[in-house]
């Protein structure tokens, strides 16, 4: 009940994955107050906020109107082409014969607040070749070509405008080795000095929790199996028998770390900050991990009674 309202989507689509390609925006050509704009999902959307008081439309592919974003709510079209196009972040959904950006708008309430997202093929880009630039030079940056996407006050067009670059992935290799020397450092540790479970614990919690606040700050939402997974791992810094360790150990290293593993691969995240960053936390969790994982199996196991042979008493 107290969490803010969740922003319309024009139609569901697909996003918040790494990629390659960054969309940036450098601002309006005629700048409102009450008028704010963002990437969300690493770049796969855009945000649009509108507490203006006036009606603000965002125009098509052919300039016909597309999204209208009144006072009590958020308008599309759904005879603009662009209404079906954007479904996907491919554009690849098909565009029924009705749907004529040259005809009246047909306008559909989508939403009751001031802010919506939707897919816009002309910040991104498209098909899975790689650009020419990125073909002959892909370890070095490259600005791929600046953007526009026209908007509408009334009778007044103005421009959101932006530039969409590619950017080489990070040394994948170096990511992992990292990850698998701290988990091994931070088992030998624990091992040493078993009160370190319960701030390896916390710091483990922490950097799960930290990478979830940081996808949901940019948009791509609050994560289940990410919370769950420092849920537990915090709760390895209150009691932690062996068997839990290992537990907690095992959900953090695969579901938390391996299966937030792909930004090792990519540039752009769908996290807010820098990419650096959202690795070091994914790269610290599946260490720690691995450390209470780790850590679990071998209390478990120092824990099952050994056989000894008993001497006969003398008679």
């Amino acid at each position: 009940m107290i969490a803010p309202a969740t922003p319309a989507s024009a139609h569901g689509g697909e996003g918040a994955n790494v990629t390659s390609y960054r969309t940036t925006i450098t601002g309006l050509s005629s700048p409102m107050d009450g008028l704010t704009v963002r990437t969300v999902e690493g770049g796969a959307r855009l945000e649009l906020t509108n507490t203006t008081g006036r009606a603000i439309e965002v125009l098509g592919y052919s300039g016909e109107p597309y999204l209208e974003l009144r006072a009590d709510g958020v308008y599309q079209n759904t005879g603009s082409p662009a209404a079906y196009v954007n479904q996907t972040l491919a554009g690849d959904t098909p565009v029924p014969p009705a749907a004529d950006p040259t005809a009246p708008p047909t306008w559909e309430r989508i939403a009751t607040g001031d802010t919506v997202r939707w897919h816009d093929q002309r910040t991104h880009w498209l098909g899975s070749a790689r650009p020419p630039q990125a073909v002959a030079d892909p370890d070095h940056a490259h600005r791929l070509r600046e953007w526009a996407v026209p908007l509408r006050d009334q009778v007044r067009v103005f421009e959101l405008r932006g530039t969409l670059d590619y950017e080489p992935p990070p040394v994948t290799w170096a990511w992992w080795v990292g990850a698998a020397l701290l988990g091994l450092l931070l088992t030998a540790l624990v091992r040493r000095w078993s009160r370190l479970v319960a701030p390896l614990a916390i710091i483990a919690g922490l950097s799960v929790f930290s990478y979830a606040v940081m996808r949901g700050l940019d948009g791509s939402g609050w994560d289940g199996v990410l919370v769950l997974s420092g849920a537990l791992a915090l709760g390895a810094a209150w009691r932690h028998p062996p068997f839990y360790l290992a537990l907690a150990g095992f959900v953090l290293t695969a579901f938390a770390g391996l299966g937030s593993s792909e930004a090792f691969l990519a540039a752009v995240v769908p996290a807010t900050g820098p990419g650096w960053l959202a690795r070091a936390c994914i790269a610290v969790t599946v260490a720690t991990g691995v450390a209470l994982a780790l850590t679990g199996l071998l209390r478990m196991r120092a824990a099952v009674p050994t056989a000894v042979d008993q001497e006969p008493v003398p008679a």
